[in-house]
């Protein structure tokens, strides 16, 4: 009973996802469990700027996805929800750095990321690593999000999907919920802090229209 309400309050609110990679280093780190709050993005609220969010890649990231056994999907899927399994190769966790109408480019002269012609200072990236080795400019159409590890050089992100339809952006629609706080191990329990990095960068640049992607 206790577990099936923890399956119920993880479905609803909080399911737990283990972090396979060190894309997200140094925020998120390999085998961190992270709690995904589920109704951050209910009631009208939108993916902000900043936000670690959690998605399904199919369709974006993720091209062909294999069929799967039904029944062996569901063991899967609850095994995942309870913090005992990986997640779907398909569910990845990343950073939102640009929103609907945002025109995202890298890199300036001091090799950052700008947003809007807003350059944006990135406290949380993996210390050493450059905020992208691969230049880009793009405009990410509305409805979509563009995202990137902070691990830049250790993250399969928007910018390796460029040539992809969507041009590397992830649907609104595809993100299950944002990563608000680290669960497990007991040593990492903490809140997944908000960053004020991107409270500078305008809505929309100067003569800019939101609307198709190029890169």
């Amino acid at each position: 009973m206790c577990a099936l309400g923890v399956l119920l309050l993880g479905q609803l609110v909080i399911p737990p996802y283990q972090i396979p990679s060190r894309s997200m280093e140094p925020t998120l780190q390999v085998g961190d469990r992270v709690l995904v709050n589920r109704l951050a993005y209910r009631f009208g609220n939108l993916p902000q700027r900043g936000d670690v969010i959690v998605f399904d890649g199919t369709g974006s990231f993720v091209r062909n996805v294999p069929e799967e056994n039904a029944v062996a999907g569901m063991l899967h899927g609850t095994a995942a929800a309870l913090g005992l399994a990986e997640p779907s190769d398909t569910v990845f966790v990343k950073r939102v750095i640009g929103v609907g109408g945002d025109r995202v480019t890298c890199c300036d002269k001091e090799g950052r990321v700008e947003v809007n012609g807003t350059a944006v200072d990135e406290p949380y990236l993996q210390p050493g690593d450059a905020a992208s080795r691969v230049p880009f400019d793009i405009v990410v159409r509305q409805g979509t999000l563009w995202v990137m590890g902070d691990h830049r050089s250790q993250s399969r992100d928007s910018r390796e999907h460029l040539g992809a339809p969507g041009g590397g952006t992830v649907p609104v629609e595809r993100v299950i919920g944002r990563a608000d706080w680290i669960g497990w191990p007991a040593g990492r329990w903490s809140v997944v802090g908000r960053t004020g990095a991107f409270d500078a960068v305008p809505a929309l640049p100067h003569g800019t229209a939101a609307g198709g992607a190029h890169g």
